[in-house]
């Protein structure tokens, strides 16, 4: 039996990456541990969208590396977006690592470990998933559509096939099992001009709808009750492969699955926001009123050197629409700040516009030069300490309205669900409707009952943090 420790690193679609590939191995030869000292295999599945990504990467790298010393690891493998982005250097400048896998070879892992337990260093790469990737001295190919003479359509036919063929496998659940993430997608076309994700994910290509009605029945069977829909960007569903947006049809489908309590959307780009989408958003009651919006910033400017095509007027409009349609719904966003060129009056306008539109949760990302995109050779880089400075007022504006907001539900009766325990002050952790896993607030609440993580229960709030709120439990009916 070997014995493989895993680290996930980045964002919630890697994670998904990560259990696919561990859904690769063979059940019978491998076992999961949560010691790294005792794994004798180690594989972290990297991040590198950002710059502190990469160096989250590069020293969870070198952390575990010291359990080829200190521990029994006698295979470290890396894979994901930076094992992708830079895989040469990693071969050269880390001789640790033993393996990597590109973004299109998660089901390679068995091979790669096979080889590193015997000594055999090498890059794995299955395109055209990874598009844009070049061939390094010690790759290993099994890209069939790459071969010269192959043409464009076959190289999207031969992409899709492989992608579902990578999906089909078994998959293990790493969240708890309550809640869990579905990728409908894989790959991003829309090129904005800081973004590489293009680069070492290729295009956008729609899971197709089948497969992922039978995943998403496989994790109600295994007991999931929350479903997040997931992709680089979800709003542009089946585009690809029906010709028109079909996540409409595919959460309705989703809905009929028995099991599931909630579905919630991430990742809906505004200007990709449809009239049957919202529709039955607001019909089906598991699908939760709550939208991640990643508008990155709001003055029209900016949003065109982003190579965004929302503008402010725009913005507004969608955001106007959804809360008239939907007047309860929770809206998140994700903004760039200190983008190349960005004025201080153009800070500002970002400012006035997050305080004008008052989202219920809100991120914020210092921009990261990215070499090879095209913003990273635009003039007029701005200075890490002024992009810091307007990160914090950005998030000290959130952050006051973040503490409205939470006053206003004082006295209101919400449905939590309990994610766990805090015995240091007795209290459960929970979220609500407006709380995705990870990113969001969350609801601390007193019970007298013993619950068990994944349960929904009811609930008052009592009392609110800038971010969090404070409740306590309802008696349920009789």
């Amino acid at each position: 039996m070997i014995r493989l420790y895993v680290a996930s690193l980045g964002c919630d679609k890697n994670l998904v990456d990560t259990e696919h590939m561990l859904g690769s191995l063979d059940p019978v030869r491998y076992q999961l541990t949560n010691d790294e000292k005792a794994a004798d295999v180690i594989v972290i599945n990297t991040c590198c969208f950002i710059d502190e990504a990469k160096e989250e990467s590069i020293d969870t790298i070198l952390e575990l590396a010291r359990n080829k010393e200190e521990g029994a690891c006698r295979a470290l493998i890396v894979a994901g977006c930076m094992a992708e982005r830079y895989r040469e250097d990693v071969l050269s400048e880390l001789p640790e690592v033993d393996a990597i896998l590109g973004t299109g070879s998660f089901q390679r892992l068995e091979e790669a470990v096979a080889g590193a337990l015997e000594g055999r260093r090498g890059i794995f790469l299955d395109t055209p998933e990874s598009a844009g990737a070049g061939e390094g001295k010690d790759a290993i190919r099994s890209d069939s559509a790459s071969r010269p003479g192959t043409a464009p359509e076959k190289m999207f036919e031969d992409a899709a096939e492989k992608t579902a063929k990578q999906r089909r496998q078994r998959r293990v659940i790493t969240t708890g099992g309550y809640y869990e993430y579905l990728k409908i997608a894989e790959g991003c076309s829309k090129h904005c001009t800081y973004c590489v994700i293009p680069q070492l994910r290729g295009a956008y290509r729609s899971v197709p709808m089948g497969q992922l009605l039978q995943e998403a029945e496989e994790l109600a069977d295994a007991g999931v009750k929350e479903l997040i829909l997931i992709a680089e960007e979800t709003t542009c569903y089946g585009l690809d492969l029906y010709g028109e947006k079909k996540l409409h049809e595919l959460l309705r489908l989703l809905c009929g699955i028995e099991g599931f309590r909630w579905i919630r959307v991430l990742y809906c780009y505004p200007e990709e926001i449809y009239p049957e989408m919202t529709e039955v958003i607001r019909q089906e009651p598991k699908i939760l009123p709550y939208l991640d919006l990643p508008i990155q910033h709001a003055d029209d400017e900016i949003l065109r050197r982003m190579g965004r095509r929302a503008t402010q007027e725009g913005l507004r409009e969608t955001i106007a629409a959804l809360r008239r349609e939907m007047p309860d719904i929770a809206l998140r966003t994700t903004l760039i700040t200190g983008f190349p060129g960005e004025t201080e009056e153009q800070h500002q306008t970002l400012l006035r516009f997050i305080q004008d539109m008052r989202f219920d949760r809100l991120g914020v990302f210092t921009y990261s030069q990215e070499e090879g995109t095209p913003a990273a050779a635009m003039q007029d880089q701005v200075p890490e300490e002024v992009k810091q400075r307007r990160k914090e007022q950005l998030l000290a504006a959130q952050q006051e309205i973040s503490l409205e907001n939470g006053r206003r539900r004082i006295g209101s009766e919400l449905e939590v669900q309990v994610d766990g325990y805090l015995a240091s002050e007795e209290v459960y952790v929970c979220r609500t409707y407006a709380d995705a896993p990870d990113v969001d607030g969350l609801f601390f609440m007193k019970s007298d009952e013993t619950l068990d993580s994944g349960m929904f229960v009811k609930a008052r709030v009592t009392g609110a943090m800038e971010y969090d709120l404070i409740g306590e439990k309802l008696e349920e009916p009789e």
